[in-house]
């Protein structure tokens, strides 16, 4: 089946804050996008209103996962009809297990309409995949056994990500910022898990931190958002060309949507 993410005139708030002006974008499955944007354009407030982050109000507009309306849903089902997003700063989960948190998500997210208490996927196979996923992206098994993101470094905690996505399989993923604080050597690693797991497989939006997370993953489309509006879309020349020389063209080609951002930060460091 040929799945398709649509977002129509998103206007999002957060508190009495307009964050999103109206931001029109499409993802078909198996295309990678890049999001980029200066500070304060609105990027991780475009990838947490999808999710269905209730601290982000839609004041306007419509999400559709396969043509059906997901606005009204909440995180939970979002994730289980095959949304998914890796944190900048994952919360930790103390005395809860990877592979116990990874065996009921999993389940879940392949089993939608599975009620609290119903089977699981049988350990033994769970268990042969789980492995398999750990080998693939170089960790060590007792990786497994540690609680959800607690006492993590860094890089273990991006590689984290990475391995619930592997073992997920969503029909979307977004990247928010999934090399921010990691070395070079950390973020191609990064880069190749993700392709490893088979970008055409799933749709990615990637809001990457530097240009090496791409490098194994060239966007069919880069759109920058300046704002809360995309201004710009293009190929991966785009990207290439905002890591080389930065947003001055770009603030200079839409001085309105510059000047918001702009004042969107303003009001953002007197809160």
């Amino acid at each position: 089946m040929h799945h398709v993410l649509q977002i129509e005139n998103l206007h999002v708030c957060v508190g009495d804050k307009p964050i999103l002006r109206g931001v029109n974008l499409i993802i078909n499955h198996g295309e990678t996008h890049a999001l980029m944007g200066p500070h304060g354009s609105g990027k991780s407030t475009l990838g947490l209103s999808i999710m269905g982050h209730p601290g982000y109000e839609v004041t306007e507009g419509s999400i559709t996962l396969d043509g059906q309306e997901i606005l009204e849903t909440g995180p939970d089902r979002r994730a289980r009809a095959g949304l998914f997003m890796t944190f900048q700063r994952p919360t930790a989960i103390p005395g809860v297990k990877m592979a116990d948190f990874l065996r009921h998500a999993t389940t879940n997210v392949r089993n939608p309409d599975r009620k609290e208490g119903e089977e699981l996927i049988p350990m033994r196979e769970f268990r042969k995949e789980l492995r398999k996923k750990i080998a693939d992206l170089r960790m060590e098994d007792e990786f497994a056994r540690r609680y959800v993101s607690d006492d993590f470094f860094g890089g273990e905690t991006k590689r984290a990500e990475i391995l619930q996505m592997a073992m997920l399989q969503p029909k979307f993923a977004i990247l928010d910022e999934l090399d921010s604080g990691l070395d070079a050597d950390s973020v191609c690693l990064a880069s190749e898990s993700i392709a490893d797991i088979g970008r055409k497989k799933m749709g990615l939006l990637i809001i990457p931190h530097r240009d090496k997370l791409l490098v194994h993953n060239p966007p069919e489309y880069t759109h920058v958002m300046l704002g809360g509006k995309l201004v710009e879309t293009g190929g991966k020349e785009l990207a290439e060309e905002i890591h080389e020389r930065g947003y001055d063209r770009i603030c200079q080609a839409y001085p309105d949507a510059a000047a918001t951002n702009q004042k969107m930060l303003t009001e953002e460091a007197t809160t």
